[in-house]
């Protein structure tokens, strides 16, 4: 006889009363997917280094073309609201004060892996395409390339390219905005 366990689900909502109860704090470092909270990754120093490096990189080229926003959250439906290592969002003069941004607020969404690889590209990356966020960049620190991601369906992304040293990315909706591979990397 085999034992069926259900699992409970938890809606952004929810996720969102834990915080206002103190169960979950803002030193916590999880996210909402599909209605799991998940314990993220501890983040190396590479890694930091390389998401401090983009940051700079998108404030100086873009601008006010877009919000460069680090490590926060966006709400993706609702039952999963994850917290990219960086997004580029429509600009709005309230900043998205009043609530966090959603799929057709974001430009670019880039996770950068070191040791994450494998859950940023299996399970983020899908929950991006089904949300219809228009692009992402997988930076994979560990083989030294980024993966680009574009033309989101619910069966996944259509197009998906990599790149490696020695080369350019262009993000699709600021076709102004050019960066090298070695840049990203350092």
């Amino acid at each position: 006889m085999s034992v069926q366990l259900a699992r409970r689900l938890f809606t952004v909502e929810e996720y969102h009363q834990m915080a206002r109860a103190g169960i979950l704090t803002e030193d916590d470092r999880v996210e909402l997917i599909e209605g799991e909270i998940v314990e993220m990754a501890p983040l190396g120093s590479r890694h930091a280094a390389c998401v401090d490096r983009l940051t700079q990189l998108f404030v100086e080229r873009l601008g006010r073309q877009a919000i460069v926003r680090v490590q926060s959250p966006i709400r993706v439906g609702e039952y999963s609201e994850p917290q990219p290592d960086l997004t580029l969002l429509r600009p709005r003069s309230d900043f998205y004060a009043t609530a966090h941004p959603t799929p057709r607020d974001v430009l670019l969404v880039v996770e950068v892996a070191e040791t994450s690889t494998d859950y940023d590209r299996e399970i983020k990356g899908p929950l991006y395409a089904r949300a219809g966020i228009p692009e992402i960049w997988l930076v994979d620190l560990s083989r030294g390339i980024v993966e680009i991601y574009r033309q989101p369906t619910v069966q996944g992304y259509q197009v998906v390219e990599q790149r490696g040293p020695n080369t350019h990315l262009t993000l699709a909706v600021l076709p102004s905005l050019t960066l090298s591979v070695d840049e990203i990397l350092g």
